[in-house]
């Protein structure tokens, strides 16, 4: 009789963490979906990044698009430093920035 009761317990507790385990899923499913869709809703951003280029293990140089213009940032781990700005002419990837 011991065991039997022991024996329901156990399935009462897996049972319980199934249930946990289910219903984290859909938390989680539930919030990748609304937050497709709160993006989606949203304008574009201002501020972009385009691309960044590592130079050591703690500098870096990123092209951001600010608004209208494009801005080379130099980024290092105490400071980041804007390095040139030009006008955003949509150039075509590779083409030349600095003319």
């Amino acid at each position: 009789m011991l065991a039997t009761g022991a024996g329901f317990d156990w399935f009462r507790y897996a049972g319980g963490v199934a249930l946990v385990l289910f219903l984290l899923v859909g938390m989680l499913w539930l919030l990748r979906r609304l937050k497709g869709q709160q993006s989606a809703q949203q304008e574009p951003r201002r501020l972009q990044v385009l691309e960044t280029l590592s130079l050591g293990p703690r500098q870096k140089l990123s092209l951001l698009r600010v608004g209208s213009k494009l801005v080379l940032v130099g980024i290092t781990a105490g400071q980041f430093t804007a390095l040139g700005h030009w006008p955003d002419t949509q150039a075509t990837p590779g083409a030349d920035l600095v003319s």
